[in-house]
Formats: structure tokens, C-alpha cells, sequence
């Protein structure tokens, strides 16, 4: 798998790739999107706490199909407000840190989610050659 980001457009604007090449019969894993909240039914404060327990949730679910944030092809994240957008971006920076290959990411303001005390919500598609 390897990152597209053509020298004749911008760069991406921060921790990102504007596309991903995923190699022919690799496995894939699509979660579903994790809200920030922990299997005791908490729910932090912040969006950069909801945000890493966020990760941390779709990490959970790479490890159960032998992946990682290593193997992530694409982000798609969403808050509730601009303000927001700090806080999830530092988690997310933080849980692709010493990843060399960046996934394609988006994220989106949303008028918000099934709960008012929910500010960030995130889903991941992974990719790993067979073998």
C-alpha cells in the first residue's frame, strides 16, 4: 500500500494523505463509527478525551483482526463544532504517531449525535496484504 499525494495539488493541510493505493487481495476491515464513550457507559469530557477513547475503540477492533493504526487506510471523523476540530486532531495525531504510511482522513461538523453530551465520533478503514 502506498500514499497519493500528487505534487500538482496541495499538500494536505496536516497529518493525512490525499489517497491510498491498497495492494490487490488485501484483507480489509471497516468499522462502524465509535462515539467517545467507555464499555462502562462513561462518557468523558473534551473532545480530545473523546476523541482518544475514540481511537482507542477502533484500535480495539484492528487488534481483534490482527491490525493496527499501522494499517489504516482511511479516517472519517466527525464533531460538533469548529472548536472541536484542536482537540480531535491532536488524538488523532497522537494515535498515528511513528506511522510512516498516513491513511486518507476527513472530517466533517456535524449538528451532532444521538446524544448531547457526544462531540466526536470516528470510523476506520484498514487494509493488510494476506499472507
Amino acid at each position: 500500500m502506498r500514499m497519493l499525494n500528487p505534487p500538482t495539488i496541495r499538500p494536505p493541510f496536516a497529518r493525512y494523505a490525499h489517497g491510498v493505493e491498497v495492494s490487490p487481495g488485501a484483507r480489509l476491515v471497516v468499522t462502524s463509527g465509535q462515539l467517545g464513550i467507555a464499555a462502562d457507559e462513561s462518557v468523558p469530557e473534551g473532545a480530545r478525551a473523546q476523541a482518544d477513547l475514540c481511537f482507542a475503540n477502533c484500535a480495539a477492533i484492528l487488534a481483534e483482526a490482527g491490525m493496527g493504526a499501522a494499517d489504516v487506510i482511511r479516517i472519517n471523523a466527525y464533531v460538533t463544532d469548529r472548536a472541536h476540530m484542536a482537540g480531535y486532531m491532536a488524538a488523532r495525531d497522537a494515535w498515528l504517531a511513528g506511522v510512516e504510511r498516513l491513511p486518507a482522513s476527513t472530517l466533517v461538523i456535524v449538528s451532532g449525535f444521538t446524544r448531547a453530551e457526544f462531540l466526536v465520533e470516528v470510523e476506520v478503514t484498514a487494509a493488510k496484504e494476506s499472507g
